[in-house]
């Protein structure tokens, strides 16, 4: 059984007893989380889309802990001008567990 579910604007499959990382949230780690906007649930086969969302389905989730992902470098550069500049960019995550799909 997965689900396809809207956390922070954004879109995930989500199964039973993966992880999922999400944008940060501001929830403590050991915290569990219930999503509602659940767009579409399937059932070994037995799809429901939802309009816009599916009635009376929730993802219900535990909070792991915050991280960080790879970092990005941002290297700007104007030929024959002498100007480059590089920057790096690491995006924070919420690690997720999904407890239960209902």
């Amino acid at each position: 059984m997965y689900a396809i579910v809207d956390i922070a604007g954004k879109q995930f499959k989500v199964e039973k007893n993966k992880f999922l990382y999400a944008p940060l949230m501001d929830a403590e780690a050991g915290t569990s989380l219930s999503f509602s906007q659940v767009l579409l649930t399937d059932d070994n086969g037995k799809v429901k889309v939802g309009t816009p969302s599916v009635k009376g389905a929730s993802v219900s989730g535990k909070v792991l802990e915050h991280v960080k992902g790879d970092k990005v470098i941002v290297f700007k550069k104007k030929r024959r001008k002498g100007y480059r500049v590089k920057n790096g960019h690491r995006q924070q995550f919420t690690k997720i567990l999904i407890e239960d799909i209902k």
